[in-house]
């Protein structure tokens, strides 16, 4: 899909399906940081995803300390991997939520080395 679209330099459109997406990669938090090595944090996150539609997706208590927030597609694109940290406007507010956005991992087996930022980006 999107490594296809990358490469021919056409832009795929986004709709509410990645909502499916957006789910599996809040729920796979631990396991990012478990095949990184590293302990989830005991805090619970609060993540607020703006979906192509323009609804608002939420996941985890409202009142919690660590936020995630910006556009769906671009937590999705972090989460597969597919687009570096950098280059996406998702915001990470507390020191858990950035490091849970450095590892982000929505697939099973080893960490992968994700993508570097774009040359715009560095």
């Amino acid at each position: 899909g999107q490594d296809v679209a990358d490469a021919l330099g056409v832009v795929r459109p986004s709709t509410d399906r990645l909502r499916h997406v957006a789910r599996l990669g809040v729920r796979t938090r631990d396991f990012a940081y478990g095949v990184h090595g590293l302990t989830p944090p005991a805090e619970p996150f609060r993540v607020e995803l703006r979906a192509p539609s323009g609804d608002l997706w939420t996941y985890g208590p409202e009142d919690a300390g660590q936020r995630v927030t910006g556009p769906a597609l671009d937590f999705c694109l972090l989460v597969t991997q597919r687009v570096h940290r950098t280059d996406l406007a998702l915001r990470a507010d507390g020191p858990d939520a950035g490091r849970w956005l450095d590892i982000a991992q929505a697939f099973a087996g080893p960490p992968g080395g994700g993508r570097p930022p774009t040359e715009s980006a560095s």
